[in-house]
This record gives C-alpha cells, structure tokens and sequence, in this order.
C-alpha cells in the first residue's frame, strides 16, 4: 500500500510539472499581405520577424509569407511590438503596433516593398536566405547557415552543393568534369585550382558564407574552366560594426584553430582571418600488379606509405569608401603548408612460370612546401546613373612550392640489364616550381533603359612559370650525393595573355537572356636552361562565344537553356618535363608541347523552390576534340606516364538536388548526379565508355534545447577513364552541436566511417600491351570536437568592389581542378 501511495505521489509531481511547462495559449492575431509595389505581384517568403520594443535583440515570432504574400500569426501576451518584414534585394518593412486586452485582432491590411538601395543605412540585416538560390548562369549554396558547416572542411560540404561531385578519394568534378577553376571572393586562385582536394580539405567551413557554382561563365571570365567554375565566398563581406570568433578543434587525425575578425568605423572596412591546423593521417597501404603482355611477365609492388603536416591560411582586406560613388578595396592573402612522409616498399618481377626476376625493396621521404601568396587593388566608380559602374583593378599571384625527396634501394636479387636499366643508385631530389602573375584589368558596365545592360573590359596577364629540379646519385649506403645533369631539370615557360570581352543582358518581365564575345591573344614562349628539349615561341588566338536564356515560371518556377565554350590552359604540372623516377618501374613527366583544351557544352535545368520543397534539374552534353589526357605505356618494361592532347571526349549527364522542409525542426536533402562518358584517341588506339553515377543525402533534425543532428550517407559507382577505370566508394558520417550563450558558443561532436578504421579503392589502366590493377587501402575514419565563441555584433552593409580580377584560365593538377584522366 505504501508503494502504491508513492507511485502515485510521483505520477502527480510528473503531471504538475508537465502542465506548468505547458506554453499558454497564443491568443492574439496579426496578419497582411505584401505587395510589390511596382508590378503590384505578390511577394512571396518574405523573412517576418516580430520583437518586443523593449527587447529588439530577441525575437517572439519568426514567420515568412506565404506564395500569395500572405501571413497569419499568433501572440501570446499584449504589450508594443515592431514587426521587420525582408525580402532579399527589397527594402525592409518596420513597423510599430501595440496589442491591448480585449482587441484580439489587428489586420495590417496591404503592405507594399520596393527595390532596396546600396545601403541599407544602419538596419539590422535578418533576411533568412535558402541554403539554394539560382540564377540564370549559376547556383549559390549557403554554407553559412548549414549546421554541418560548424564540424565541417570545405570539402566536405562541397558534397552537398549542387552540380558538384567528390569520390571516396577526394577528387572534385563540376558539372561532370574536373577540369574546373576555383575562385575565393570573386578572385581566381590558380593554386587551389591545381589542388583542391588538398587545400579545400584542411579549410574550416566555418569561415565560408557560400559557394556559388558558375555553369555558364559569361564573357567577362576568362575562357578557362570545362566544367565551370567554383567561386567560394568567405564571411565578413556584407555587414557592419565589429566581431572576433574564436575556433578550435581536436580529431583522431590532428588539431586546428582559427581567428576571424571585422571591424568597420566610419568609412573603413578592415577584415582579417587566420587559421592553422596540424595533420597526423594513419598509414595507408597499396598493392599494384601489373601484366606486361609481350614480355610474359607479372610485376607486384607493395607499399606502406605515412605522413603528416600542417596547413596555413589568411588573409587581411580593407575598403575606404571616398564617397557615395567611388570605392577603394585592397587585399592581401595566404595560404599553404607542407608536408613529411616516408614509404617503405617491395618490388618483385616473375616469368610466365612464376619464377622471380629481380626483387628489391626501397626507404624513401619527402619533404613538400607549397604556397600561394596574393595581393590585390580595385578602384570602383559609381554614376548617378543606376548600375552603371567602372572598375580597375591589379593582382600579383606568386605560388612557390618545394619537393625534396631522398631514396635507398636494397637489393635482393637482379641480374645486369635490370639493374642498369632501372639505375637503382640511392637518389636524391631538390625540386622548387613557382608561378608569378601580374594581371591588370579593366570592366565597365552599363544599362541601356529598363531593360538592357552592356558590359565589356580588357585584361592583360604576365605570366611566369618555372621549374628547377636538381637531381643527385650516390652509391648504396653513401651519403656523397653527386650532381647528375641528365637527368636534372630547369625550365622557362612565361605566357603573356590579351583579353577583350563584350556582353549583353536583357530582362523582360520573366524572360532573362545573356549572351557575349570574348578574344583571347596569348603569346608562349619556352626556354629549356638545363635538360633535353628545344626552345620555341608560339602564338595563339582564340574567339570564345556563350549564351544564356531563362523563364521564370509564376513566384517559384524557372528554366534555364544555356550554350557556352572553354579553354584549358595546361599549368606547370602538365608542363614540367622532370622525369620523375622515385618509382623505377613507373616514371612520370609533363609535356612542354601541350595545346589550349577546347570543350564545348549545351545545358538545359529546371528550377522549383518553395519554403517546403527546393529542387533543381540539370540536363548537360558536353564534348572536346583535343581534349588533354593522362596517358600510359610501356617501354623496356617501365610504364611511361605523361599528357598528350589525344582525347576525343563526349559526356552526357544529369544532375539532381532536392531539399524537403519537412517541418520547422527536419530538413531532408540530396545531391545526386549521372551520367555516360565516351573516350577516344584515334592516334593511340584506345576507347572506352561507360556510365556512372554518385549520390550524397542526408538529414538534419533540430531537437529540443536547440541541438542540432545530422546524418549523412554518399556512395558513388567506378568511373570511367580513356584507359580504365576508378573506384566506387560509400561514406557516412554523424554530427551533433548545441550553442549556448545566444549562440554565440557552439560546442560540436563529430564522427565519420566510425564502424570501419580502413576503405579500400581500386582503379585499372590497360592497353593492347599491358593490364596494372591498383588497390589502395586508406583511412578516411575521423572522431573528433569542436569549439567556436564570437564576440562582437554586425548590423549592416559593407560595401566592396563589385568586379576584380579573375583569372580562370590555367588548368590544374590532379586531384580535382585538372582534367588528367578522370574526367
């Protein structure tokens, strides 16, 4: 009996404190309707924000209008309120209204908002932007407001962004290709196009606003980039007063931390961040098998290969602004890191029977640097005249990178001729690479009544790059290095590039169209100081047409059309004619000859977003006819692997993003792409096609007590090469954060492929002559903590340089950014 009294006791305490944490009923209603005021159209999903007036920092009410501009809702108490109504590129609408006992209703009746101005003069910018918006020539992902971007790399959440693709091995395509360039704040960055996966991986996402993904560069750009081009905007652009956030993080792979701060005073923007992490990767191992047909024999090499490292970036802007009309940005910039690894392997030739050949082994370690160091000018000149505007601009691009590396062979078996022909001397090599650009342009545009604009500029690029690699022999087991000349390298190859470009744009009611001309003179000169090769000048031209149409379909509809033609220069990477032979039986050099890459691509998508339910379809053929691919043969059995302008491409492919709001608190999503890619080269005799197919989706869940889950699952099939294929790939991945202190502290846990320690991927290269099977096992297994606080406010708008420098015209190295065999 006494049990029984005190369980109900407990049922009754439990049921006392459920009914007082029962909210009262919201009793008081508000409503409206707003209205554009010049095409007297409904506005919809305008962001609404109710506060009291004697606390205008918390909101009661946060609500959007419906697709007829509508909105209904409810209060709880009476009291003075202001209401702030956004809609992005219109003026907000404040307004001030008092509730009283016994007036339950109030009906703001029309309200009408027109065009927003360049300032937005001291009021509080709280437009909630979707993380997609679309426009005719691209699309924008807004990191910023991603919770997974509180745990995330860069890289990361590029898997989420539409039209972008990143396999299990971290390679990135847009569009299908990579061949792709990468811009930050609208300034191309040649370094993070020729290594993406590397920088993009170690940037924290949380320094990101949004990244836009440009599918039909217009004239304006230069005519670099197949697949289109990925511009990633950084926070601290667009707002006003001053903050300072503070992050760190620790994971089973390494630690980091960063600093963001902006301040504006008066006419002064200043805008400074920095970051630095450390990288300690478990050891990853590979297996490479290879039949060489003609001579009946099987070679198998097995390695176990670790590093670790670290990675810097940072970057210091200021704008001034002289007047209401003119415009001064300057900019400074950084990033880069090194890298220390070592690689213990075995190498072993058999017969047909079976029998060995030779067998050796081999202790190597390197020792890497690379960096990009920019800095920028832009002068921009407003007229009374709305959107017209002149801008000039200069930018100095320097990228040295270092790559040092020594080797030891012990040596087990090997008969003669082997040993003379793989020259297995103990080794060492001083390698140093840079580029240097100096780039000056001008941009002008202008409208022509209501419904035209008119854009051209020039641009003039000097471009440097230049290669050195000394190489040293020593005897086995000797540390007296001797300078070897045959097989050293120092290499000039300086590009000077003359653009002028004009375009047009036209809008009527809910028809778009773009279309422009641009001309491209480069002038190539190489000069060979050390190493086989000849000097030689050369001169290219080239017209690059492109065109984009689109219909907006009522308040949430689009279609876009668009044709557009790119260039690819190759960069150093492609270029260096360095034979490198740390691995005796597989050398690699680049191919000073190598001719601008020409693709040509159609593209059509459709467009839906709603405050429930965004979606986006892209349809895209794209194909070139002197496309520059990796390519491999043999030769005394040794596989020879360089880049030839050889590829006859067609690619064909279909592009998906969906995201449901499936309530205030759930968010559904997905990012899927496929395709089929024909590959041919006439000259070598190789073809290849075949279809593939990838796809990143996930959920987000808000819970009580504001802390946020997210789950996400991607898996992607093999992918089809000239001469074989890559590997499929699935990955997940589990994230939980909670801010605290009005969300100025967040604190974030993070787990990825936490049930298996090791993946494993494999790729094939083939020809008539040969068959290399490659398996390669890695760790992509990541647990770790975050933390970020934020001090300080930013209210409203920072005006900036409207149009700099982009210079989108080199072609990367692999890894994402270049087009080398895995397109």
């Amino acid at each position: 009996m006494k049990n029984k009294k005190l369980l109900l006791l407990l049922m009754l305490i439990v049921s006392s404190v459920a009914y007082s944490q029962t909210p009262a009923p919201l009793s008081y209603t508000i409503k409206g309707v707003l209205i554009d005021s010049l095409t007297q159209e409904a506005e919809p999903y305008a962001t609404i924000k109710i506060v009291k007036k004697e606390a205008p920092d918390k909101a009661v009410r946060m609500a959007i209008t419906d697709i007829n501009g509508k909105f209904k809702e409810k209060l709880a108490d009476v009291g003075i309120y202001q209401i702030t109504i956004t809609s992005t590129g219109k003026k907000p609408i404040i307004k001030e209204f008092t509730l009283k006992t016994g007036e339950n209703n109030l009906d703001f009746g029309t309200l009408y908002t027109s065009e927003a101005t360049n300032e937005l003069k001291g009021i509080e910018v709280i437009a909630q932007k979707p993380l997609v918006k679309v426009d005719i020539d691209k699309i924008e992902y807004n990191i910023q407001d991603d919770p997974d971007s509180k745990t995330n790399s860069v890289l990361e959440m590029l898997r989420k962004v539409p039209l972008v693709t990143v396999d299990g091995e971290d390679n990135i395509k847009v569009n299908g290709s990579s061949s792709f360039k990468v811009h930050v704040n609208g300034k191309p960055n040649n370094m993070m196009s020729n290594n993406p996966k590397e920088v993009l991986k170690s940037m924290p996402a949380n320094s990101i606003k949004y990244i836009e993904v440009i599918t039909n560069p217009g004239a304006k750009y230069d005519a670099e980039g197949v697949g289109g081009i990925l511009n990633i905007v950084t926070v601290g652009t667009g707002f006003e007063g001053y903050t300072v956030t503070i992050s760190g993080d620790v994971s089973n792979t390494g630690a980091g931390g960063s600093v963001y701060g902006t301040v504006k005073k008066n006419k002064l923007t200043v805008t400074g961040n920095y970051s630095y992490s450390l990288n300690d990767y478990p050891a990853s191992y590979s297996n490479t098998q290879r039949d060489d047909y003609s001579a009946e024999t099987k070679l198998n090499s097995t390695s176990k290969n670790a590093n670790d490292g670290s990675f810097q970036n940072g970057s210091l802007e200021a704008s001034y602004e002289i007047d209401t009309l003119r415009l001064i940005t300057l900019s400074f910039g950084m990033y880069g890191g090194g890298n220390d690894g070592t690689s213990v392997g075995q190498t072993e030739l058999t017969d047909a029977s079976n029998s060995s050949i030779y067998n050796y082994s081999m202790n190597s370690k390197s020792d890497n640097s690379w960096y990009s160091i920019r800095g920028n000018i832009d002068y921009q000149r407003l007229f009374k005249v709305k959107d017209r505007m002149l801008t000039f601009s200069y930018k100095i691009n320097t990228q040295p990178e270092t790559s040092d590396s020594r080797s030891r062979y012990t040596i087990n078996n090997i008969p003669d001729e082997y040993l003379q022909l793989l020259s297995l001397n103990d080794q060492r090599m001083d390698g140093k690479t840079n580029t240097t650009e100096h780039t000056f342009q001008i941009d002008y545009t202008t409208p022509v009544g209501k419904l035209h604009t008119i854009e051209s500029g020039a641009k003039y690029i000097i471009r440097n790059n230049t290669s050195d690699n000394k190489f040293y022999l020593a005897d086995s087991g000797s540390d007296e290095y001797s300078y070897n000349e045959s097989r050293s390298s120092n290499y000039e190859h300086l590009n000077n590039i003359l653009a002028a470009y004009a375009g047009y744009a036209l809008k009527y009611k809910n028809f778009s169209a773009k279309a422009g001309v641009r001309y491209e003179h480069t002038l190539q000169d190489v000069n060979y100081l050390v190493g086989t090769g000849e000097d030689f000048k050369v001169n290219f031209d080239d017209v690059v047409p492109s065109t984009s149409v689109g219909l907006k379909i009522g308040q949430t509809q689009n279609i876009r059309a668009g044709y557009n033609m790119r260039i690819w220069r190759p960069s150093i990477y492609y270029l260096n004619p360095y034979v490198d032979k740390s691995d005796p039986t597989n050398i690699s050099y680049g191919n000073s000859e190598l001719e601008s890459e020409k693709s040509h691509a159609l593209n059509l998508s459709y467009s839906s977003f709603t405050a429930k339910f965004n979606l986006n379809v892209t349809l895209r053929h794209s194909f070139t006819n002197n496309s520059i691919e990796s390519y491999s043969f043999l030769e005394n059995g040794i596989l020879n692997t360089t880049y030839k302008n050889i590829g006859k491409s067609k690619n064909t492919g279909m592009s998906l993003y969906v995201n449901w709001n499936a309530s205030s608190m759930t968010r559904i999503y997905m990012n899927a792409s496929g395709g089929y890619s024909d590959y041919r080269s006439p000259a070598q005799g190789l073809k290849n096609y075949g279809w593939d197919g990838y796809a990143y989706g996930g959920v987000q869940q808000t819970f009580p007590l504001d802390i946020r889950i997210s789950l996400n699952l991607m898996g992607a099939t093999p992918y089809t090469t000239l001469q074989g294929s890559g590997s499929g790939f699935y990955d997940y991945g589990l994230s939980v954060n909670k801010s605290f202190l009005d969300k100025r502290l967040t604190v974030s846990a993070f787990a990825n492929n936490f049930l298996k320690k090791y993946l494993s991927s494999t790729s094939r290269i083939e020809s008539e002559t040969f068959l290399q099977r490659s398996e390669y096992r890695y760790s992509r297994q990541r647990l770790g903590i975050s933390v970020s606080y934020r001090i300080g406010e930013l209210t409203a708008s920072v005006k900036k340089a409207a149009r700099s420098i982009n210079n989108d015209d080199v072609k990367g190295g692999e890894g994402g950014g270049d087009g080398g065999g895995s397109k």
